[in-house]
């Protein structure tokens, strides 16, 4: 019994490591489209060529370096949330592995135990016959 709850807990720590790794890889993909589309806009503003004057100008040239900084935040947001990410997914093979071993230690626990009861029962059994034979 004590080895089926020890299973039974490391398969809850599984699902819940799993559940977290599902939510990092989340919040991986969502900063990396959050980081491409940004380098797409800020591409986008760095190359015009159509401001009416200085002022236009400085104004577009402003607004580009500040897309091109939101483009480095999210792309070091996005590093940060792959190592995140990466951890979690090594935790759950972790897990998976302390959960399989759990398991086999079970099945070979029943395995005996399914064993010696089958030789103790065999070893009840009345004899035929006297001790001679």
């Amino acid at each position: 019994m004590r080895l089926r709850r020890l299973e039974h807990i490391r398969a809850i720590a599984k699902r819940q490591l799993a559940a977290e790794t599902a939510e990092a890889e989340g919040i991986l993909a969502h900063l990396n489209a959050l980081t491409e589309r940004t380098q797409e806009l800020a591409n986008d503003y760095v190359t015009r060529r159509d401001s009416a004057d200085g002022y236009a100008l400085a104004q577009l040239s402003g607004f580009a370096a500040g897309l091109c900084e939101i483009v480095r935040s999210s792309g070091h947001d996005a590093a940060n949330a792959k190592g995140h990410a990466d951890r979690k997914m090594s935790e759950l093979a972790v897990a998976e592995r302390r959960r399989a071993a759990v398991e086999q230690r079970l099945d070979r626990e029943e395995r005996l135990m399914s064993l010696r009861e089958e030789t103790a029962a065999s070893e009840t059994r009345k004899r035929v016959g006297t001790e001679l034979e």
